[in-house]
């Protein structure tokens, strides 16, 4: 056959539709060559990590992300490229910190600024006072007590040795077990747990009240792991003091010397800056065009904000990294889909999952208000879950199916089929030609904490991969060691081509993938708790 007609022959076969339990192997070889041998997956990881560094959503690192991935999406021939924004609020930077005990001995403590709290103005020293507080009703026991002063607010523990390897995959009976129905289970929403103020917020005002200069905390896990997670980016809800995030040894030794009465003195120095030039946020969107069913789409998304104590790698420039590189095969295969294949980098998420809410409420549905004045004017998460009736938009039926990456490096094992019994044998099929990468596990469980599970809410089929844990869990989610080093090329490009083939499939299969029904307000699981 004469190279113009096997071409001719092979985009023919690339754009025929195929039933939803069929697959189309012949893509699929040519997806996997593409994907393997000619693979940009790390090349993109590492432009986000070790050139543009950790992303915090409206910081100056995110904007040059913004603009980064929209010419990448337009170099690889994508349609449609464009920055769909979002109300988010200020955002925040660090330019440089320090944290030192200079009494009873001198000795460098390993530290970060909480985000969105306000630098320091210079250093500032003073005593520490251990003051833990989780609630409001602690405040009374340290009136009066905190004036010049340095406030640990967390309880100091003993510290733990881990007792299991950091990293692991998932094993064949690990997976065996994930296929197991889990019922959901629902109570009747308290309402009035949402009309309180941000405790952070409450904490920051208490202590500028008793004339604190700062706030430190103990980071969550062990091994000198930072995070520097904070929340508190709302236009007019910013802190008034300096917050800080210590290793959790060197905070342990803080509270032992004041228990021993040694009381040490700091001295912490933050210089932060907040941006306010945007509120708004953006999520990045980007097309492949179909060349039938008006309207319809499929998606693939992964969130591209991180937090900053490192340069987020495996959370999530490794889900936003596979994500382009689905984009860029399919792309470089010159594939004409039935369906529009659209794919999202979600911004907001580490936040709250904010980006993806607000792709869902603008056009999927939206939910009714509360008709509660105080209740309607929190953010669109908080309440989300709580109100009914569901109020599907337009272009609700429109998306037929979505796929999410978020998980770190690992490669994929399968898919949680979020207990539709209905589409779990056609990702089946789907997962066939990839049992010898390791992937072929359907989970009928539900996967939460990611950006499908908003669009789960309002009954749009989304999913989330399931991937080796690798040691996302243990110590990279979050930390200060989210490097790229921690990157695994081979599963990167693994999951690459699982996604690309995924999202042929959805976008060709003669009917889309089977919907759940429109969820209503569920009755208690339990109609006789109090």
């Amino acid at each position: 056959m004469r190279l113009a007609a096997l071409l001719s022959a092979t985009a023919l076969a690339l754009a025929m539709p195929v039933s939803a339990q069929e697959v189309d192997r012949v893509a699929i070889n040519r997806i996997i060559d593409q994907g393997f041998n000619h693979s940009e997956v790390m090349q993109t990881a590492a432009h986000m990590t070790d050139r543009i560094g950790g992303r915090l959503t409206n910081s100056p690192q995110m904007r040059e992300t913004e603009a980064w991935t929209q010419q990448r999406f337009r170099d690889w021939g994508l349609s449609n490229v464009r920055a769909d924004p979002f109300e988010f609020g200020r955002g925040w930077s660090i330019v440089r910190s320090s944290a030192r005990m200079t009494a009873p001995r001198p000795i460098d403590l390993r530290a970060i600024p909480v985000a969105w709290t306000p630098g320091t103005d210079g250093v500032i020293s003073g005593q520490v006072v251990v003051a833990p507080m989780t609630s409001a009703g602690d405040f009374a026991r340290w009136r009066g007590q905190l004036n010049g002063k340095i406030v640990m607010i967390t309880k100091p523990d003993t510290g733990s040795e881990p007792t299991e390897a950091a990293f692991r995959r998932w094993t064949d009976e690990e997976l065996a077990e994930r296929n197991v129905y889990v019922q959901p289970t629902h109570a009747e929403p308290a309402l009035d747990r949402l009309r309180e103020t941000d405790f952070a917020l409450r904490l920051d005002e208490f202590l500028a009240e008793e004339g604190a200069l700062a706030w430190v905390r103990m980071s969550y896990r062990d091994g000198g792991l930072l995070h520097g997670a904070g929340y508190t980016h709302r236009v007019g809800a910013t802190p008034r003091l300096p917050g800080m995030e210590l290793a959790a040894e060197d905070y342990r030794r803080l509270a032992r010397l004041a228990k021993a009465d040694a009381t040490p003195t700091l001295e912490l120095m933050s210089e932060v800056r907040f941006h306010d030039e945007d509120v708004n946020a953006y999520n990045i969107l980007a097309d492949i065009p179909g060349t039938d069913r008006s309207g319809e789409y499929v998606m693939a998304g992964a969130h591209f904000d991180s937090w900053v104590a490192s340069d987020g790698a495996v959370d999530n420039a490794a889900g936003t990294a596979v994500v382009m590189e689905a984009a860029r095969i399919l792309k470089a295969l010159g594939v004409r889909p039935k369906r529009t294949i659209r794919f999202a980098l979600w911004n907001g998420e580490e936040q709250g999952l904010h980006g993806s809410l607000a792709y869902v409420d603008k056009y999927l549905a939206t939910r009714a208000p509360l008709g509660d004045p105080e209740l309607d004017t929190l953010p669109n998460n908080r309440t989300w879950r709580s109100r009914w009736p569901i109020q599907p938009r337009e272009g609700h039926g429109d998306l037929v199916a979505y796929f999410n990456l978020d998980n770190g490096s690992g490669k994929i094992r399968g898919i949680n089929a979020e207990g539709n019994i209905a589409a779990a044998p056609i990702f089946e099929e789907w997962l066939e030609p990839f049992a010898s990468m390791g992937a072929s596990t359907v989970s009928l469980r539900t996967a939460g904490g990611t950006d499908h599970v908003y669009l789960q809410t309002v009954g749009v089929p989304g999913f989330q991969f399931i991937q080796d844990p690798l040691d996302y869990g243990s110590r990279l989610h979050h930390t200060s060691i989210d490097s790229y080093d921690h990157l695994k090329p081979d599963d990167l490009r693994q999951a690459a081509v699982i996604l690309a083939s995924f999202l042929l499939n959805a976008a060709n299969s003669d009917e889309p993938l089977p919907r759940m029904p429109l969820p209503t307000r569920p009755t208690a699981s339990d109609p006789f708790a109090y």
